[in-house]
């Protein structure tokens, strides 16, 4: 199981992450969040300022969005 967390505030809607991992969908504001219908998908919560996103399997793709967000407002943290 892993983390997903996304700054709002960082985000500005480039996408980048969307063509690396399928999860990442756009919301209503024009910025990344996860879709919480998304296959292995545990649970989305969301704030103004940030989504966090509890996922089930590798996180392989979930790590390349992140390393292909310009502004760096995706984190992924592998629980124990």
């Amino acid at each position: 199981m892993f983390e997903i967390a996304i700054d709002r505030d960082a985000c500005d809607g480039i996408f980048a992450c969307l063509a690396r991992d399928d999860r990442f969908v756009e919301d209503e504001a024009g910025l990344a969040t996860v879709d919480p219908t998304a296959e292995s998908v545990i649970d989305v919560e969301r704030s103004d300022e940030r989504v966090i996103a509890t996922v089930d399997g590798d996180p392989e793709d979930a790590n390349l969005a992140a390393r292909a967000c310009p502004p760096d407002a995706i984190t992924v943290r592998e629980e124990p």
